[in-house]
């Protein structure tokens, strides 16, 4: 971690999620050092960064929000934070208005990372940079920088948690598991299904793993059949609802693969009509560490999640960010990985980290993000 994010970390665990409710933010402060920028000379006070966020809704998007306003303001460039409300057309005006206040980098966390095409190449035409936030942005030339985890890591980081909990690789069997992925329109969804699911489908085509619902992909190219839309809580408690009434009569579910801890919630709840804590609950995955995720993990109501340090992704978009800037070479550690459909992306992998009820503490609380009376611990 950079110095700026150990500096801003102690700050930005206490403030209010309310800075990420900000329509848009502003600051400035003069560093006295110049700047490049499209070729042209700029202190960091006269830099606006535009900060495109999908939703207010998911804890972790006011979490990203908020951090990088801080590290941001706190190296003196102006942002301009917006939510788009989960809904594209927002966040495509929200991108044009950004260019015409006269962003030089935009950093967006794309809704739909298909439909930003025409607003970019606004962008690029006026010389502004650009940085896909753990979305990548699809079918574009427009994208010059993706800062993300490795995606694929977060999914093969919850199959093998199933594969250890049920004993798969000793031979143990069979066991009832239902599957979930993500919102169809997420680029990331993809990359957690595959990643779980190239550990788990060989267990499902030996018959170690039966899905009763049969909503049980033939390879990860299927992994949109099983999305929830938006990665809504309310949706995926539904789905997990309907699955029991119509496939559970006579069964018992013992793992549900959910790729995030918004889809976790609601089908914890769907969970909790039929099953109890300490006897007959299921094994349940997730990703992102949401506070409400965490309080379930430690009353045994999910089993495991996926804590990608947000803090650590702003930090190095931030320290991307300055490097745009003052024009020196721009950190990536992979260009190979992400292709967007008109080019490779480069691009810069953090890695994530399993979180259970037996590492809480040292994960979540010892490095501050998460405060032990926050979690009653």
């Amino acid at each position: 971690m950079s110095l700026t994010w150990r500096k801003a970390a102690a700050a930005f665990v206490g403030i209010s999620l309310a800075v990420g409710s900000l329509a848009a933010c502003s600051s400035t402060r003069d560093t006295g050092t110049p700047a490049t920028t499209g070729g042209e000379t700029a202190a960091a006070t006269d830099t606006l960064i535009g900060i495109a966020m999908p939703t207010k809704s998911l804890e972790r998007w006011n979490r990203d929000g908020a951090h990088l306003v801080e590290l941001l303001t706190a190296e003196g460039f102006k942002t301009s934070l917006q939510y788009a409300d989960n809904k594209t057309d927002q966040q495509i005006t929200q991108l044009q208005n950004m260019i015409n206040d006269g962003a030089k980098i935009l950093v967006i966390a794309a809704i739909d990372g298909t439909t930003l095409g025409p607003v970019l190449q606004t962008a690029a035409d006026a010389g502004i940079k650009v940085i896909a936030y753990d979305r990548l942005i699809n079918k574009t030339p427009n994208v010059d920088y993706y800062a993300t985890f490795d995606n694929y890591g977060v999914g093969k980081a919850q199959g093998e948690y199933i594969e250890k909990a049920l004993g798969l690789k000793d031979g143990k069997g069979p066991f009832n598991l239902e599957p979930f992925a993500g919102s169809p329109d997420d680029n990331n969804a993809k990359f957690f299904f595959a990643g779980a699911w190239d550990i788990l489908l060989p267990y499902v085509e030996s018959g170690k793993l039966v899905v009763p619902s049969g909503k049980s992909p033939k390879s990860n190219d299927e992994w949109a059949t099983i999305g929830i839309q938006g990665w809504t809580t309310d949706a995926a408690q539904a789905e997990m609802e309907n699955r029991l009434n119509s496939f559970y009569a006579d069964k018992k579910v013992d793992v549900v693969l959910s790729p995030n801890d918004s889809l976790a919630l609601g089908i914890a709840q769907a969970l909790s009509s039929t099953y109890k804590v300490g006897t007959d609950w299921p094994i349940l995955t997730g990703q992102d560490a949401d506070k409400a995720n965490v309080l379930n993990i430690i009353a045994g109501k999910q089993s495991m999640t996926v804590w990608k340090d947000t803090r650590a992704l702003g930090d190095q978009t931030a320290k991307m960010i300055d490097q745009i800037v003052k024009g020196t070479k721009v950190d990536v550690n992979d260009t190979e990985t992400y292709n967007n459909g008109v080019k490779v992306v480069p691009t810069y992998l953090l890695d994530p980290e399993v979180v259970t009820k037996d590492n809480i503490q040292t994960a979540l609380v010892d490095s501050g993000f998460y405060k032990a009376a926050d979690l009653g611990l």
